[in-house]
């Protein structure tokens, strides 16, 4: 949207204010368009898009408006909304330096993995307000203005390259994970044979302290090695981190809490740890296991975002 608006277009960011019935969409999702017709995000998996896109061509709103589809039946079956379903969105006019402004202070924010407020009134120019809640996505219209709580992305780093972190590199990301993988071993590294997924050899526990300690971030330990694990869980487990876990049978689950608790680690910090990891389906393959974790990671990041003050 940025790229749109500094080569002069105008553009309309669509927002789903509410939901009722089935929606393919949560509250809170995004739909960019620019008036050259090229657009970003999804507000309902395809059934809206082409008729907002069509909206925006042709008489492209110069002022918030409220826009509902699934009123009626014929509606729902045009649009082919899931049964019962109705959706709400604010379309937002951009144009000029004000609105790349807001545009590229809330990239830059989210960037800086900051909790923002989007202040949307209905008369007037959107504004921009620094947040501690974490209640993501969160959306609230009191009849003049709509206030968006937005939360930066969830990061993942997992630790040990191996089959199950291949595939939960592929999951995770396919669930809009940001995932780092690290290696730090030489041999294992060396070997590393998929080319799609890069690895970064520093140590684990100088990434967590870097760039994966806040509250988006998690932290999986699936080296299988004591040496590599253990170093990462020890910096993650007095992180922030929303989600730490770590790979391995009940046994080797007890046996790696006691190797932390000599090490110093409070019983508190310790009750963090997810281990074994995963939902217990029970899995046994290496893509059966990334299955389970990503599963649990975004049951874990629906709380997280869940969690925190109303607006």
């Amino acid at each position: 949207m940025s790229r749109w608006l500094a080569e002069g277009q105008r553009a309309w960011l669509c927002t789903i204010v509410d939901t009722w019935g089935s929606s393919p969409r949560p509250v809170g999702s995004w739909l960019a368009i620019a008036e050259s017709g090229h657009w970003s995000g999804s507000v309902s998996g395809g059934c809206l898009e082409e008729d907002l896109l069509r909206r925006t061509a042709e008489d492209g709103p110069d002022h918030p408006v409220f826009v509902d589809y699934g009123i009626t039946d014929d509606d729902r079956d045009h649009f082919q909304l899931p049964c019962g379903g109705r959706i709400r969105l604010l379309i937002e006019p951009y144009r000029g330096q004000v609105g790349l402004d807001h545009v590229q202070a809330l990239a830059a924010a989210l960037r800086d993995r900051e909790s923002v407020v989007r202040r949307v009134p209905i008369n007037g120019a959107a504004t921009l307000e620094h947040s501690v809640s974490r209640a993501g996505n969160a959306v609230h219209f009191d009849g003049e203005q709509l206030l968006h709580a937005l939360q930066p992305e969830c990061r993942l780093l997992l630790i040990g390259a191996g089959e199950v972190a291949r595939y939960v590199f592929e999951f995770a990301t396919a669930a809009d994970f940001a995932v780092t993988l690290c290696e730090p071993r030489e041999a294992f590294a060396d070997g590393w044979s998929f080319e799609g997924i890069p690895l970064d050899r520093r140590l684990p526990d100088d990434l967590i302290s870097t760039q994966f300690g806040d509250a988006w971030s998690g932290i999986l330990a699936l080296a299988h090695d004591p040496r590599v694990d253990d170093m990462g869980l020890l910096a993650a487990l007095h992180s922030s981190a929303f989600y730490i876990g770590a790979m391995g049978s009940k046994r080797t689950s007890e046996a790696r809490r006691e190797r932390l608790a000599s090490l110093g680690l409070e019983k508190e910090a310790l009750e963090r740890l997810r281990a074994p990891i995963g939902v217990d389906i029970p899995s046994k393959t290496p893509a059966e296991i990334a299955v389970s974790i990503v599963a649990d990671l975004i049951a874990a990041r629906h709380h997280l975002r869940g969690a925190g003050s109303s607006l």
